[in-house]
């Protein structure tokens, strides 16, 4: 008889019924087959569940309510075209699932929502119109020319100190910042290089890269018997009193300079800038590992001075560069060391890396722990030009995942893989956030510099490549986990905020997105390149304060960024703001080739892993 379930009648019928079936439904989907008045008399038994020997209502079924019951089909043409149907959709769907299996796939993970390939290209384009010397001709950056080349000349000690970078928006050539542009952007190389020729980048940062280790040649003379060791600390003069002009009082393109460049220099007491041109040297090594001739250059030139500032004078005599009047004062105001035993330590490690020799590593992990008790508190989890010590954890961990030594390294290791995952909890848990969501280090600046947070982006997605390369879902610090995509997406987070997805709807990076800085504080690019001379007193009378936008734009350049409560003010003469930097762009670059997607290979060749970075390439001088 009839049953009532839902709005829907259903008449079950046995083999000998002739009445014709309204619906048939089963009781998980119901689905719906819709009868008709004329029917043939076809059979087909529907046994769709195991049935039990037992009565139904004796014990609970393992099912859900089920039915066992027999359809008759009363038209062979209807039910034919039905069957067709069905079996073909089935076949459309089974070949679209696999042809979604076999299309080879370059997006591997959750991605920026930003063109990285063009945001990459225009941040290293920066690094272009910062070149001092010879200038290129063949460079995409129109409004520079050849400029600086007197550069060494009038000091006591001349020297051909001709190339390397202007800092940021000045004409200032500063040693420290500029070793530790190349430092940086050597270990993306050495770690991505893979993604960087998938794009079109790698000559080009390659480039850049040796354009900043030439001149780091040039600034270190070593001792002989007459003399001490020489460390050229600084290119022109930074102070803003002087009468006379300089590269600080002149709103001057560089090559309309025609004042005295002052050349300061230092002896080999000046550990952090000793350490950090180590560092430099043997990091770009790497990177020119297949030129024996030039990599041969630079780690012996890396070695004489770690030698020089390690094994003659420790401990007794070193020291920071900033101390030192003569060396770095005037760099004071701009690079102030707060200490030079990270640089050592950070020296020793990429030396331990660009030779092979483990007396370097036993000179960095010995002294790790020193310096991070002589670390300054507001300096603590920040990587940047004074602070390289969260940096040097990540690469000890490095170290130890892919190429533990084993003994006597083992308890230095163990402690700077817990540094780099407390690290990493850091960022992941900072409360410490403008309300737009960059992340604020050091907050007693009263501002969000972006070059941490590009900096804190590219750990924390090396570290989550690192990780998956050990097939690691995350990681653990003091009761608080973290998963690869939470490093990731924080990753992703910094680097969108920077290119345009915060509260001023604006990129922070000149030339990218349709919003961006338009007075950036920079001479170069606020004085009309229109092949006329223009003195100091023209800068300083039409360009230095004008309302008006740059003349040319500085393609690529990070501006200092936004304040803690996301404000900021694009004006020429707010450099807190509007002001660019090598070192902050280093980061910058380091983030987004971290971020960028992985070229397409043959799951064949990488055992169906593909992350763009090269796991074994920094131990080349193991193998």
């Amino acid at each position: 008889m009839p049953s009532s379930l839902g709005s829907h009648t259903v008449t079950h019928t046995s083999a000998t019924d002739l009445e014709p079936v309204m619906f048939v439904h089963t009781s998980e989907a119901r689905r719906l087959i819709p009868s008709a008045s004329r029917w043939n008399s076809i059979e087909i038994d529907f046994n769709l569940l195991p049935q039990s020997s037992m009565a139904n209502d004796s014990i609970p079924s393992q099912y859900s309510k089920s039915y066992q019951f027999n359809l008759v089909i009363t038209d062979k043409k209807h039910f034919k075209r039905c069957l067709y149907i069905s079996v073909s959709t089935v076949f459309l769907i089974l070949a679209l699932l696999l042809l979604l299996h076999f299309l080879p796939s370059k997006h591997h993970h959750d991605r920026p929502s930003k063109n990285l390939t063009l945001a990459l290209n225009q941040a290293l384009t920066f690094f272009d119109a910062q070149k001092s010397g010879v200038y290129p001709n063949n460079s995409l950056v129109k409004f520079r020319a050849s400029s600086g080349l007197q550069d060494g000349n009038s000091g006591s000690k001349p020297a051909n100190l001709e190339g390397g970078f202007y800092d940021s928006g000045n004409n200032i050539k500063f040693s420290f910042p500029t070793a530790y542009t190349v430092t940086l952007l050597s270990w993306s190389v050495i770690e991505y290089h893979d993604k960087y020729a998938d794009i079109g980048e790698l000559d080009h940062v390659k480039d850049i890269i040796k354009w900043g280790s030439d001149y780091l040649l040039k600034l270190f003379v070593p001792p002989n018997t007459t003399s001490d060791t020489i460390l050229y600390s600084q290119i022109g003069s930074a102070n803003s009193d002087a009468k006379v002009p300089n590269d600080i009082n002149c709103w001057q393109r560089p090559e309309d300079m025609d004042y005295k460049r002052t050349v300061s220099f230092c002896d080999n007491t000046a550990s952090d800038l000793a350490g950090e041109i180590v560092a430099a040297l043997s990091a770009a090594s790497l990177v020119f590992k297949e030129d024996n001739v030039y990599s041969g250059e630079l780690v012996t030139a890396a070695e004489k001075l770690f030698e020089s500032a390690i094994t003659k004078l420790y401990p007794a005599r070193q020291g920071t560069y900033t101390k030192v009047d003569a060396c770095g004062g005037e760099a004071r105001n701009f690079y102030n060391s707060s200490g030079h035993q990270d640089e050592l330590v950070w020296g020793g490690t990429w030396l331990f890396f660009a030779t092979g020799d483990n007396s370097y590593l036993g000179y960095a992990t010995e002294e790790f722990d020193h310096a991070v008790g002589n670390e300054t508190s507001a300096d603590k989890g920040v990587f940047y030009w004074n602070n390289k010590l969260t940096a040097n954890a990540v690469l000890l961990t490095r170290l130890q995942f892919f190429r533990d030594l084993g003994f006597p390294y083992e308890a230095s290791l163990g402690a700077s893989t817990d540094m780099t995952d407390s690290l990493m909890c850091s960022y992941l848990s900072s409360q410490k956030m403008t309300p737009g969501g960059l992340i604020i280090q050091r907050p007693n600046l009263g501002a969000a510099r972006l070059e941490y947070a590009a900096t804190a982006s590219f750990l924390s997605k090396l570290y989550s490549d690192y990780l998956d390369l050990l097939r690691s879902s995350g990681r653990s610090c003091r009761g608080f986990g973290f998963s690869l995509d939470m490093l990731r997406n924080f990753s992703t987070s910094q680097v969108n905020y920077i290119l345009g997805e915060n509260p001023m709807k604006m990129s922070y990076m000149v030339g990218f997105g349709d919003k961006f800085p338009s007075q950036v504080h920079h001479r170069s690019a606020s004085i009309p390149w229109d092949g006329q001379y223009y003195s100091c007193k023209d800068g300083e009378d039409r360009w230095q304060f004008s309302k008006d936008p740059n003349p040319n734009l500085l393609l690529g350049a990070m501006v200092a960024g936004p304040d803690q409560f996301d404000k900021f003010i694009d004006q020429r003469d707010k450099q807190e703001f509007t002001e660019p930097s090598i070192s902050s762009n280093a980061g910058l670059v380091a983030a987004l080739i971290a971020l960028h997607s992985p070229p397409y290979l043959p799951s064949s060749k990488t055992k169906g892993m593909n992350l763009g970075i090269d796991q074994m390439g920094i131990f080349a001088k193991f193998l």
